[in-house]
């Protein structure tokens, strides 16, 4: 089962880079994880706080899968001592200089994985993803204007 919500994002792929990569700062643009914190290095565990739409937010602890710098980042999350996991996927894609795509989604595996993400939540998180990648745009955006890098 897989969820994934895709956005254009007018700017560079440092300007989307230097938000992602900064969990610390999430709380502050990021209402799908109001609170991040760890080291994007594989094998390492995040700390973070998720807020799915609709229900109460709750903590996980992904072990990061793979990185690369202005490209993307992956982690997964077990579930159920193992019967169900999920691998976490933030992805820029670069269109030009100017413009890329950011795709952010969540594939659920395992013989539980139907149970652990019930029919009726898979919207709900979608819209999450959906506001992340809305909010991801307009930060992105922002510093990049700012950054003197923009065509004005």
């Amino acid at each position: 089962m897989r969820i994934e919500h895709r956005i254009g994002i007018q700017a560079d792929t440092d300007s989307i880079w230097e938000v992602l990569s900064d969990l610390e700062r999430w709380g502050e643009w990021n209402p799908f994880y109001p609170r991040a914190a760890g080291t994007i290095r594989i094998g390492e565990t995040l700390d973070i706080d998720e807020h799915v739409p609709g229900l109460k937010v709750h903590n996980i602890r992904p072990v990061v899968l793979d990185w690369a710098p202005y490209d993307h980042i992956h982690w997964r999350t077990v579930m159920w001592r193992g019967w169900a996991s999920s691998t976490r996927f933030l992805e820029i894609e670069e269109l030009t200089p100017s413009s890329c795509i950011f795709s952010n989604g969540e594939v659920f595996s395992g013989l539980l994985a139907s149970l652990a993400v019930p029919s009726a939540i898979r919207p709900k998180i979608r819209q999450g993803f959906e506001a992340m990648g809305e909010a991801l745009k307009v930060e992105a955006e922002k510093r990049w204007q700012a950054s003197g890098k923009a065509p004005k």
